[in-house]
Formats: C-alpha cells, structure tokens, sequence
C-alpha cells in the first residue's frame, strides 16, 4: 500500500476515532430539505423561518474560539453555516472541530440568519459525518491550474474550479438543444453498432478488438454513416445519432481518439438543404445554451447566426495559398507545388492528403466567422454524390467556426455501381500506404443497391462544437475524462 503523508496519516487517525465513538463515518443516506440555493432563495423572499436540513462538501473551515464558520457546497452552489458551543454542546462543538476537515461531507440542521457582513447562514443545531475524505485536497486546491492533475484527476478540477463544472452543463444543454431541434423537425432518434465487422464512413484507422465467442475481429467504429443510411434504405426519411466515434490517430488540442457526434440523414434532401438546415441549427444551439448567437472565441467575436457566407474549397486554397489544385492532375505533380510554397507533407501523400493539407494549413486557421466551403474532389470524399456535369467534384460541405472544422456533409451517393469503384480506388490507395483509405463494404453495396432516395448527410462533432461555444482552445477541456499517456511516460 502506498505510504500515507503525515496528513493523511491524521485523517486515518480521525476517522479510527470517529468509529470508536460508535459513528459510522459513512452512513447509508440522509434527509435533506433544501439545496443550498433553494435555501438562499427561500430566505430571500422573505418566507417563514423554519428549520432547514441542508448537505455537502465542507470547503472552508474558520474556528474563533468557541465559534466556527465553514462553507458548505451541494451540487447547486455554496453556502455558509454557523456552529457555536453553547448551541451544539461541548462535546459536540469538540468532535466537529477536533474530527471534521476540509473535503469532508457533512449534514446540518438549524435555522438560517444574516450575518453582520450581509451573508445567509445557517446556524446549526445538529450535524452528521456523511463522509469521511481520506486524502486532503491538493495545495492551492481553490485555484487549482496544473493541467496534468485536472485532467487526471478530472474529480479535483470540478471540486476546485466552479467554472470547469459550468462547461460539462453546457455541453449537455448543447447536446439537449441538439435533440430538440431534430425532434421538432421529425427526425427520428436510433442507435447504430459500435462494434462492426467492416469500419467505413470516415478516413480514418481504427481501433481492432475481438470477439471470442465469435471468433471474429471487429472494429470499433469511426463513423455512423453506412447504418444510418441503411435506415434511409429501409425506409425511414429522417434519422440521427448522438453517440460515440473512435479514431485510433494522433491526438491534438482538436482530437481525441474518442470522440462525440451528431450525424443526420434526410431522404429527399442534397446538401444545400443541409447546409441551410446547419446553420439554422448552430445558431439555434448557441440561442438555447447561452442566450445569444455572438460568441467570444479565443478573443474573436463571432455571429453564428445565418446566413454563413459560402466559397469554394478550390478558391479558398487558391486565395489562401497561391495553388489551384486543378491544375495539378496528380500526386506528384501537386507534392511539388506544395514544396514549393514550404509546404511540410509526406513524399507518398496521395493527392487528396495534398488538399487535405493545403486546407488544414492555409486555409483552415483563418475561418474564424462561420463559413462553408464547398465543393470538395472526389478524392477525399468517397461516399459523396458527384457535381452534375463535373465528375471530379462531389456535392460536400465542411462548416467552420473558430478556426476549426465543425461540421460536414454530403448529397450522399446512392449509385451503387459509382459507390464500388470508389471502394475499389480506395483499396488501391490502402494498397499504396493510405492507412487511412476507405475499406470496401459488400453488405452496404448490397443494401444500397435495393435503392437509395436522394438524401443528405451530415456529420458534426459535439466536442468541438463545446469548444465554440464555451470558449475553449483544447478539446480536453470539454471530455471529462480525455485520453492522456500513461503517467511518467515520455
């Protein structure tokens, strides 16, 4: 067992006491009748005095003789409480001073006064152990900044930093809106399997488990796609999905291997149907969460309300970068142009990694208000109907905001002779090296070649749409728990 500190020596000391008194410093349940707040807000307007059972965290303890002040704090906020000798009784007032610290959880009982200084306090006539804290909050807790403890211990950051804990109630109130704004509009909530036989939907490498009883590998997802289309095919119009993707890739302040999102599928729609639709549902998001639809983003002030400008992918690298990737019909060719300009890429990138770049590179860190790009090559987008009339375009959208990608969509392809040769290139570029290429998937070209409406998708991450809204530049500071090395390892 690892060695305990002269601190939390003292603390196992108490609590031994505590049992030796016949008190069990973990006791099953309590009655409360008021959470802090609602006990603030009843003394304020003014309501009948009565006694008040309150709980929480003890946070601050200040003992003046035979008096002591201490802070308690529920899940709904802080509040003060007043425990005197005369009232409580010597050994009482002894037990509270001598066996009571900071981190522990407590029950009062008593009536509430102001103080001299203006504070609603509550005077104790009885108190209860509710749990004893072995470990003692960590020096400077109450202004708790070093990044590795809150995010390894994700438990101190929220005890110690109120406002972490307003970001994970936005982030569900965003998540929330989300829902209400496709429930209003008859969409239709489902589930997909996180475990598939065939990963697809995304570029991306995944994580590989297997099932013993099967005797099979499976995948965990990267994607929703190719089942929430399978529902398009089976007849449901409009369907979406809330849930976990996993992308076994580096990880940045906008990655984290797992990850939160939001795809929709609409029968009879094309992508300026969705793109509409997105804009309308940021800006209603941002309206419900905070009130407004300008936001303040790493110093940026930003207007998530519609309409957002559109521009071609193609003229939006070309302005931000000086190339037109059209006019370099391959890999090579655009390696060079890139080079050229001190581009840093991969000598066997394919030629939509290329693109990929010149976008994430030029083009990307500079959409600060919320824009579309559209029009992207079919290269990087296999599962994306082609432009009429331009067989090396596809009808796809990428939503940005921040300097971040938000969102994406298609006029999804339901051709299913077009969607196998897609396959087919991109095992030839899995072949090549792309790791990341699209795996071909029989049973979706099955499905798909029962018929397909016309319909758009979309796709948007829930983390970075609470790195917008709440004003974070790391995705780690809105998942609860991110993935992190292994403690020590370099």
């Amino acid at each position: 067992m690892e060695k305990f500190s002269d601190l939390e020596r003292q603390r196992h000391i108490k609590l031994e006491r505590i049992r030796e008194r016949g008190i069990d410093p973990y006791p099953p349940r309590v009655q409360r009748s008021h959470t802090a707040t609602e006990a603030i807000l009843e003394f304020e307007t003014g309501k009948p005095e009565r006694d008040m059972s309150l709980v929480g965290r003890l946070m601050s303890i200040r003992a003046m003789g035979r008096s002591t002040f201490a802070h308690i704090e529920d899940g709904s906020g802080r509040i003060q409480i007043y425990l005197r000798q005369d009232a409580l009784g010597e050994e009482a007032y002894e037990f509270f001073k001598r066996d009571f610290d900071i981190g522990d959880f407590i029950g009062v009982t008593g009536h509430l006064f102001r103080t001299r200084t203006g504070e609603v306090t509550l005077q104790v006539r009885d108190f209860k152990m509710l749990a004893k804290s072995l470990h003692p909050l960590p020096e400077k807790w109450h202004g708790l900044k070093d990044v590795e403890t809150r995010y390894r211990q994700r438990y101190l950051d929220l005890i110690a930093n109120e406002e972490v804990r307003e970001i994970f109630v936005i982030r569900a109130r965003i998540v929330s809106a989300l829902r209400r704004f496709l429930d209003e509009r008859g969409f239709l909530e489902v589930a997909t399997p996180v475990l598939q036989p065939i990963y697809g939907g995304a570029a991306a490498r995944p994580f590989i488990t297997y099932h013993n009883i099967l005797d099979q590998d499976l995948y965990l997802r990267i994607s929703d796609e190719l089942y929430l289309k399978r529902l398009i095919i089976g007849g449901y119009e409009r369907v979406y999905e809330i849930g976990k993707d996993f992308r076994n890739e580096g990880v940045s302040h906008k990655h984290n291997p797992e990850f939160t999102v939001l795809e929709f599928y609409q029968a009879y729609a094309d992508y300026s149907d969705v793109m509409e639709m997105a804009e309308e549902m940021v800006s209603y998001v941002a309206q419900e969460v905070l009130g407004t639809t300008c936001i303040t983003y790493q110093g940026n002030e930003i207007d998530l309300a519609p309409p957002w400008p559109r521009r071609s992918l193609r003229q939006a690298i070309k302005e931000e970068s000086g190339i037109d990737y059209q006019d370099y019909p391959d890999a090579q060719s655009l390696y060079q142009a890139v080079r050229a300009i001190g581009g840093n890429v991969e000598p066997k990138a394919t030629r939509g990694k290329l693109i990929d770049a010149l976008l994430s590179n030029y083009v990307e860190p500079k959409l600060i208000q919320p824009t579309f790009l559209v029009d992207y090559p079919v290269e990087v987008s296999p599962l994306a109907k082609r432009k009429p009339g331009n067989s090396g375009t596809v009808e796809r959208f990428e939503g940005f905001a921040g300097g971040m990608e938000i969102c994406n969509a298609f006029t999804e392809l339901n051709d299913p002779l077009d969607q196998e040769e897609r396959f087919l290139a991109q095992g030839r570029a899995y072949e090549a090296g792309d790791e990341e290429a699209h795996q071909m998937d029989e049973d979706f070209l099955i499905a798909l070649s029962y018929g397909m409406p016309p319909t758009g998708g979309f796709g948007m991450g829930i983390d970075r749409l609470t790195m917008l809204l709440t004003d974070r530049a790391s995705i780690r500071e809105v998942i609860l728990f991110p993935h992190l090395r292994t403690k020590g390892q370099s």
